[in-house]
């Protein structure tokens, strides 16, 4: 018989999938590395086992115990899926600009859910970074994974999904891009891929109220740079560990509406039902592959995860309108 011994055993092996609408104009092979493939629909499964599995090896997490970690949305999934696997609790804490799906997805998962606010820094007592935080040192037998600056989340991308792309790809990838947040991803992708090709250039997506591409650029962390923006999943007001910025070639930065225009459109032409930040990915690569790339070339965009996290912003027209996205 073949079967899995629990869900988590299907995470990882993803498809890439060859982009064909959107992507008029340009000559170069667009693939998608489709994570909401992943059993809790996100790239987010792949680094919230490691870390759990990274954190038992060492002792952190004990039996029994209690995962609190600060998300928006997609590593809660993760880590919930783990925990029921595992026997853990969970606590996860969100800001209030994610989307109500995320919040009912959490805890159907048997997740408590503690929303704070957006609008306030992050080392702010309100903020979810230091509700979890404090939590963890409030609650006995819990565990902070921190995604941020836990490495244990670019390891992850290092062993499975850069891998899985050169391997797909047939070492073809001469360009990969992918939206910015804790930095996991883009690093341990970015580092296996260049260790395979030097020559590879990594594109990072960022958003209007993110440092990422100013601190690139500069060198300088500008405060100035940081306000709020409606985009999840992508760009930070603080510089997580996981971010290695020599792993990342250039930054493309894309607005709010950008993003969300193109995820409904990868639904409409391409059949890939993804996310925003998956919108903002593939629209800030093709902004870059049309100035950019040859018909030599071959670039992958991730796509970090499923369209029903966003079914009452994204893919809902009085929303969208309400915000001046579409006509």
């Amino acid at each position: 018989m073949k079967y899995l011994n629990h869900i988590t055993e299907a995470i990882g092996n993803t498809p890439l999938v060859k982009l064909n609408k959107v992507t008029e104009g340009i000559k170069a092979t667009i693939l998608a590395k489709v994570e909401y493939m992943n059993p809790g629909n996100s790239v987010k499964d792949r680094m919230a086992i490691k870390m759990i599995e990274d954190a038992e090896k060492a002792g952190i997490l004990k039996p029994g115990g209690t995962i609190i970690e600060g998300t928006s949305g997609n590593t809660g999934m993760g880590l919930a899926l783990a925990a029921v696997a595992k026997g853990y609790k969970c606590i996860f804490t969100l800001s209030d600009k994610q989307g109500q799906e995320k919040i009912d997805i959490l805890k159907a998962m048997g997740a408590d859910v503690i929303v704070c606010p957006t609008d306030v820094t992050p080392d702010d007592p309100q903020s979810y970074y230091s509700v979890a935080k404090r939590l963890n040192k409030e609650i006995p037998n819990s565990f902070y994974p921190n995604q941020y600056d836990n490495l244990s989340n670019t390891a992850a991308h290092y062993a499975t999904t850069g891998p899985e792309i050169w391997d797909q790809s047939e070492g073809k990838i001469t360009y990969f891009a992918t939206g910015v947040g804790t930095g996991g991803t883009v690093s341990g992708i970015s580092r296996y891929l260049k260790e395979q090709n030097p020559g590879l250039v990594t594109v990072g997506i960022d958003t209007y109220g993110s440092v990422f591409k100013k601190y690139k650029e500069t060198g300088i962390f500008d405060e100035k740079e940081i306000y709020p923006y409606a985009t999840e999943g992508i760009g930070e007001d603080i510089l997580p560990k996981n971010v290695d910025f020599d792993l990342i070639d250039t930054f493309i930065k894309v607005a709010d509406k950008d993003g969300a225009v193109m995820t409904r459109r990868l639904a409409r032409e391409e059949g890939l039902f993804v996310g925003w930040s998956s919108g903002s990915a593939v629209h800030g690569a093709l902004e870059y592959a049309r100035e950019h790339l040859t018909e030599n070339d071959t670039m992958v965009v991730l796509l970090p995860d499923h369209g029903t996290r966003y079914l009452a912003k994204i893919y809902n027209d009085n929303w969208m309108r309400s915000k001046g996205y579409i006509d």
